[in-house]
């Protein structure tokens, strides 16, 4: 099948605000520098409910969801010199060129080489691979995984230990690697440190784990769902609050609790008010908040400057700060030698027939991550 299209199954969004829909399409052979992977199995994350939804302003249609994905490579473009056929590998929403400035420069993972066209929806040579009922379908964050098979450019592959159980360390596509780089590449929190984790899903909760593994002396979960207390603690909470049963700001509870505020913060939510909340909760002279979640296009952050005049720092987050190609395979090292959770985050497991299912049960705070086999 190296040089032929394929036909298979895949989850089609044709509009916002609809369900998907499992169409046959037609996936063309990869081109040069492309890579066609048999998706093997995916999770749903919240960033593609939001591009769903119809309030993602790069968000197009008709596309292919998916980010959170893992496969095997079915065949090759020309020039690709880093895989082949029967690897084992994630895609990458952040590739990884080694090649631009941000790839040279240590401070960042956001390669920008294919940035303009991936947020498009299209293959590097501005082009799609998928059609479906004589219609172009995009592809969605350079990854499109809710699909049997998908094509993604070279930079955006991380080839990962072949014994790794794909149902799994799909996950660490983007949810687990995102939080848990958030506490150890962005905030470098120190062993001792006293943490505040708002947002208790799958990134909150491997947010925890990666202060656990840092070394944090207090972990504070802040969620006004208390059903998710007792998994966080699973994780490595030392304590769990809901705002909403105290009478006054949480910052001022946090502060209070804390002696003068938390050393490192992290906004999970995607909440502009929490992402303020979660800075001014921090400790004057030293305190860093990072700003993990995702907010709605438009939406701004204010607070007073004197908050950042005396001393806290006010940080963000993509991907945890992983260069991906040469990260995610260390990762999934670590998960195989039991260093970092994985399996704990998965609730459901569900068939490719069923993934709209997987958008309810995270809509009703009932799952953390579901696994589709596809």
């Amino acid at each position: 099948m190296a040089n032929e299209v394929i036909k298979c199954k895949a989850a089609v969004a044709w509009e916002a605000g609809k369900p998907l829909s499992i169409e046959e399409i037609e996936v063309a052979p990869p081109k040069a520098h492309e890579v066609r992977i048999k998706i093997i199995a995916t999770a749903v994350c919240h960033t593609d409910a939001y591009t769903l939804s119809g309030a993602d302003p790069e968000g197009c249609f008709p596309v292919i969801l998916g980010h959170e994905g893992a496969g095997i490579v079915e065949s090759v473009g020309e020039g690709v010199t880093k895989l082949k056929a029967g690897d084992t590998v994630i895609p990458l929403y952040i590739p990884q060129c080694g090649e631009c400035k941000f790839c040279l420069n240590p401070k960042t993972n956001l390669c920008q080489k294919i940035r303009v066209t991936q947020g498009k929806g299209l293959m590097p040579d501005g082009t799609s691979r998928f059609t479906c009922k004589g219609k172009t379908i995009l592809h969605y964050m350079g990854t499109s995984t809710f699909s049997e098979y998908t094509v993604v450019a070279d930079i955006s592959v991380a080839k990962i230990d072949p014994l790794a159980p794909l149902d799994k360390v799909c996950l660490l596509g983007c949810g687990i690697s995102t939080g848990y780089g958030a506490a150890v590449n962005t905030a470098k929190l120190e062993p001792g440190s006293v943490c505040a984790v708002f947002g208790l899903g799958g990134v909150g909760l491997a947010v925890i784990m990666g202060c656990k593994v840092a070394g944090a002396s207090r972990i504070i979960g802040v969620d006004i769902n208390k059903d998710k207390f007792a998994r966080a603690k699973e994780f490595g909470a030392t304590e769990c609050i809901n705002p909403q049963d105290f009478s006054k700001p949480i910052q001022e509870v946090l502060i209070e609790m804390t002696d003068g505020g938390v050393d490192y913060s992290f906004e999970c939510i995607g909440n502009v008010k929490v992402m303020v909340t979660a800075l001014e909760a921090c400790h004057k002279g030293w305190g860093v908040s990072v700003v993990v979640g995702v907010a709605a296009s438009g939406e701004e952050i204010a607070t007073r400057p004197f908050q950042l005049v005396t001393g806290r720092t006010w940080k963000g987050t993509a991907f945890g700060g992983w260069k991906s190609v040469e990260s995610v395979p260390k990762l999934v090292s670590e998960y195989m030698s039991k260093k970092i959770k994985v399996d704990e985050f998965v609730t459901h497991n569900l068939s490719f027939d069923e993934i709209n299912k997987a958008f309810e049960l995270m809509h009703s705070g009932k799952s953390i991550r579901t696994v589709v086999k596809i």
